[in-house]
């Protein structure tokens, strides 16, 4: 199996940064795709940002783009969400994923347990 661990989260204040991390350990070798979702009170699940193994493709949701930055770290087994010019409706829980088939769009088998983010106006 493979385990999913968060951190990094808190509290910003609108306009600033955070920079989460999702550390893996376990079966990582079979590891093709990474990704951070979150889920907003009273809204559903959405995808925000994927990284594919082979290429090092990405794929962000439009309401982030040009301010996340999904990366990987290989020797440390992490994979990183940058998120610049924070707004509150950045609030919600992010859950790290991963998958074993490569690509931006596939399945993701393995979850976090979610770290708050928390964005003040």
């Amino acid at each position: 199996q493979v385990q999913l661990v968060e951190s990094g989260g808190g509290l910003a204040q609108a306009g600033g940064s955070l920079r989460l991390s999702c550390a893996a350990s376990g079966r990582t070798f079979s590891l093709r795709t990474m990704g951070w979702f979150r889920r907003a009170p009273g809204k559903e699940r959405e995808s925000v940002a994927r990284l594919s193994w082979s290429d090092n493709s990405t794929l962000y949701a439009n309401s982030v783009k040009g301010r996340f930055t999904i990366s990987r770290d290989n020797a440390k087994n992490t994979v990183y969400l940058e998120m610049n010019g924070l707004k509150f409706e950045d609030t919600a829980v992010y859950y790290c994923a991963a998958g074993i088939v490569g690509g931006l769009k596939t399945p993701l088998a393995y979850w976090g347990q979610g770290i708050q983010v928390t964005v003040s106006s």
